[in-house]
C-alpha cells in the first residue's frame, strides 16, 4: 500500500504533467483569442469610421487555468486530463466584450458571426432569457481557423458580450457571493435580482435615449440637405 508520501508525490507529478500537456496546447488558444480579439477591433474601428462612434467600450481575454479546468470537469464527471478539458470545454480561451447599449451587443455579434471564416458552436442569450439570478449577457461560443506549423486547425472561443450596466451588475455580484463563503440568504438573492432588473431597466432606458438623439440627428441631417 502506498504511503500518504508516495500519493502526495504522485498526485503532485500528475497535476505537473497536467500543467505541462496545457503549456503544448496553450499556444493553440492564444493565437484562437488573439484572432477574435482582432476581428472585433476591426469591426470596432470601422464601426467608428462610418457611425463617429465605438459600440465596444473595453475588451478583456483570459486563458483558463488548469486548476478552473480541473474543477469544470470535475463537475461534469469527465476524465480529469488536458485532453479532456480540450475535448470537453468550448470556454478554455474567453472574450469578454462591454458595449455601451444592447443594441450594441447585437450589432457586434451579427458582424462577427458573419464572418465567412467563423463558425457559431451555439448561443445562450441571457439577455432576451436572464439566469434565475438575473445575470444578463449574451454568450456565443465561436470555433475560429488557427494557422501553426502542424497547419490548420479548428479552436473553440467564448464571447460574452455584455454592457456596462450588466458587466458592473455581474462582477460586483460575483464578489459578493464569493464573500459570503457559503450559500447567500434568500433576502439577499431577492435584493441581487432586484438590482438585476433595476440595471435591466435602466439600460433600456439609456437605450431609448440614445436611439431619440440619433432620430434627432438623422432628422436635422436631413433638414440641412433640404436646404
Amino acid at each position: 500500500m502506498a504511503t500518504s508520501q508516495e500519493r502526495m508525490l504522485r498526485m503532485t507529478n500528475e497535476f505537473q504533467k497536467m500543467v505541462d500537456d496545457f503549456f503544448s496546447v496553450q499556444c493553440q488558444y492564444q493565437a484562437a483569442m488573439k484572432e477574435v480579439t482582432t476581428k472585433l477591433e476591426i469591426l470596432d474601428d470601422e464601426f467608428q469610421t462610418r457611425h463617429k462612434r465605438n459600440p465596444i467600450h473595453s475588451m478583456q481575454s483570459r486563458i483558463k487555468s488548469v486548476q478552473s479546468m480541473m474543477d469544470k470537469l470535475r463537475h461534469r464527471h469527465k476524465a480529469l486530463s488536458i485532453s479532456s478539458a480540450v475535448e470537453n470545454l468550448n470556454d478554455i480561451a474567453g472574450v469578454r466584450v462591454i458595449c455601451s447599449y444592447i443594441e450594441d451587443i447585437y450589432t457586434v455579434a451579427n458582424l462577427l458571426t458573419s464572418q465567412d471564416d467563423v463558425h457559431v458552436v451555439y448561443v445562450h442569450d441571457y439577455i432576451q432569457n436572464p439566469k434565475p439570478n438575473g445575470y444578463r449577457s449574451l454568450h456565443i461560443v465561436l470555433s475560429v481557423p488557427v494557422y501553426l506549423s502542424d497547419g490548420r486547425m479548428e479552436v473553440p472561443v467564448e464571447v460574452q458580450l455584455r454592457t456596462i450596466a450588466m458587466d458592473f451588475w455581474a462582477s460586483l455580484e460575483h464578489n459578493l457571493r464569493y464573500k459570503a463563503r457559503e450559500e447567500v440568504p434568500s433576502k439577499i438573492s431577492a435584493e441581487l435580482l432586484q438590482a438585476a432588473n433595476d440595471i435591466a431597466a435602466l439600460d433600456e432606458r439609456m437605450q431609448r435615449i440614445h436611439d431619440q438623439l440619433e432620430e434627432g440627428a438623422l432628422i436635422r441631417k436631413k433638414s440641412d440637405k433640404r436646404r
